[in-house]
């Protein structure tokens, strides 16, 4: 396990999240995310990196929210791509956080949390 996934775990594991799940290209995680649609047991969280073998990250993206299930989706790219077309894009493409390797345990829990917080507003009744 490469030293940016032990600290993606280590942050999701402080925050309580249980059940992490990994995929080493874009393609698998996209099978993945549809499977646990199907199962009725849909992610709550995607966070992955531009450069992915098979389908970049932005492509997974792209699928995501087209999808039904994916439109609201928690969706975090976590990537060395820094420059500023390419953040321009993941934002138009609806991804709701942006973090440049390399990172700080504190700075990923701080974004995940706020993007959780954002996605899990408890709606009036």
């Amino acid at each position: 396990m490469n030293m940016f996934r032990a600290m993606v775990k280590q942050s999701l594991t402080a925050m309580e999240f249980t059940k992490h799940f990994e995929a080493n290209d874009g393609s698998v995680a996209l099978k993945m995310l549809e499977e646990a649609v199907q199962a009725n047991e849909p992610f709550e969280f995607v966070i992955c990196d531009w450069n992915m073998p098979k389908m970049k990250g932005i492509e997974l993206l792209r699928k995501v929210r087209a999808s039904a299930w994916g439109k609201n989706l928690a969706f975090l790219m976590l990537t060395a791509e820094a420059e500023k077309t390419t953040v321009i894009e993941a934002l138009k493409e609806g991804v709701d956080g942006y973090i440049i390797k390399p990172f700080t345990v504190n700075s990923l829990s701080a974004n995940l949390k706020a993007i959780y917080d954002k996605k899990h507003v408890p709606k009036a009744s």
